[in-house]
């Protein structure tokens, strides 16, 4: 895989003229008068879209549609499921696919092509995912040659959020590689005598999943990204002494009793605390340190302070983020995730929600909704929500920044989001390293 390199050109956004779009396909059933006519009106259908997205999230997705809606009459209904990496295929196979998935994971989507009814994509979304998107984009949406899934939103997984009114009071300044955040860490502890990070594995099936992103920072930031790569492909094992090197590092922080697992126990707590709940902890200040992505962000959304209301996410505000630094000082590289768009249906209003969700308006529509960020080369970062975000989709976006996908994601799914996700629960509840990796590892053979 390349990094993100194709050089950003800011291009006027034009409307994609659904509401013209509905009332051609209207005038072709007129004029043809056949109900089985490639232009039948797509008013009044529903689409039926699922995904992991939940709460306030679903929610903002589904209003991220009306304007959608009211241009071209088609109804779209988004649900989310929590268990849905767990639950998908098996539906797919049962006969109970929806009509779009919003799928996590390559590793995933491979599993779903293999069912067969995963419909390629259209040519309309071809178009818009080579004018929108950097080449690497479409190549985790496509399988075995064929282009099947356009990716939607975007995050920037490697992020330490952090208290900028307590590094003041504390008089310590943003690290700027891994030996200063091992200081900063050993710093704040004796400062405040108490655990300086946070940290959640819990996340339903998919618990353990917020563990591998350590390791995958780990791995690019002391091993490069061309060791990485071949660790996403397979020639590199997690019994190999580049991955091995890559949780020792991580151990240093969170299998140290002295420096988590702050408000909510020892270590041993990390597995049993939801990902997102680390959000109040740092709001509230009991925690200093959280490793989390971007979208973080719409946690803090919804967090109250004292004073009632939600934190303030900026660098003088009640929080803020920083990339986990290199081993080097200005390694502008970077490991990120996002979702795919994927058909199971051919029909014309499923073709047309799946060429909206392609777009730089939708991109627009969602982000301005607030807590997200889009990898769309033609979206504006200024729509973000916060000062933070429009920094995350700015870097994002930087022709000259160094990105890899989330590692797990792109494994197979027996090992990313299987024998991986569940060594991390394994190394945490205090499994001996060697073990972990030789288990993780074993996900390959089945």
């Amino acid at each position: 895989m390349n990094g993100m390199r194709s050089s950003f050109r800011r291009r006027a956004i034009v409307g994609i003229g659904f509401a013209a779009i509905a009332a051609l396909t209207l005038a072709g059933c007129a004029e043809g008068g056949s109900s089985s006519s490639p232009s039948e009106s797509i008013s009044g259908q529903t689409v039926k879209i699922s995904g992991g997205i939940t709460g306030a999230e679903a929610d903002a997705l589904n209003a991220s549609f009306e304007q959608f809606t009211a241009d071209t009459g088609v109804k779209v209904e988004y649900t989310g499921d929590k268990s849905f990496e767990g639950n998908i295929v098996t539906k797919v196979t049962g006969g109970s696919a929806p009509d779009i998935a919003i799928v996590p994971q390559p590793g995933l989507l491979k599993s779903l092509v293999a069912t067969g009814d995963v419909k390629e994509a259209p040519a309309s979304v071809v178009a818009n995912v080579d004018k929108n998107w950097s080449p690497d984009w479409k190549t985790y949406g496509t399988i075995d040659g064929k282009f099947y899934s356009a990716p939607m939103l975007a995050n920037i997984k490697g992020y330490v959020w952090y208290s900028p009114a307590s590094f003041k009071k504390w008089g310590v300044e943003v690290p700027k590689t891994w030996d200063e955040l091992l200081t900063l860490t050993k710093t704040i502890q004796e400062k405040t005598g108490t655990a300086p990070w946070c940290a959640g594995f819990a996340s339903g099936d998919a618990s353990g999943w917020p563990g591998t992103d350590w390791v995958e920072d780990l791995v690019l930031r002391q091993s490069g990204a061309d060791v990485y790569d071949k660790w996403v492909a397979g020639d590199v094992k997690f019994t190999d002494p580049q991955i091995s090197d890559a949780f020792t590092a991580v151990g240093q922080i969170l299998l140290n009793p002295s420096y988590v697992n702050a408000g909510f126990g020892d270590v041993k707590s990390i597995n049993s605390t939801a990902f997102g709940d680390v959000a109040a902890k740092v709001a509230d200040g009991s925690c200093a340190l959280t490793h989390q992505a971007s979208f973080l962000s719409s946690n803090f959304l919804e967090v109250k302070t004292a004073s009632g209301a939600a934190p303030t996410i900026a660098p003088d505000g009640d929080v803020y983020a920083f990339v986990l630094p290199g081993i080097k000082e200005g390694a502008n590289t970077i490991e990120v995730g996002g979702e795919f768009v994927t058909g199971f249906s051919d029909n014309a209003a499923t073709q047309a929600v799946l060429e909206y969700m392609s777009t730089p308006e939708f991109a627009n529509a969602r982000v301005k909704l607030g807590g997200v960020i889009s990898a769309n080369l033609n979206a504006d970062p200024k729509l973000a929500s916060s000062e933070f975000l429009t920094e995350a989709m700015t870097l994002l976006q930087d022709p000259n920044t160094t990105v890899r996908f989330d590692a797990s994601d792109l494994m197979p799914a027996t090992v990313g989001s299987g024998s991986f996700w569940k060594g991390m629960v394994s190394w945490i509840d205090g499994k001996d390293q060697a073990t972990v990796l030789s288990d993780i590892q074993a996900g390959y053979a089945n």
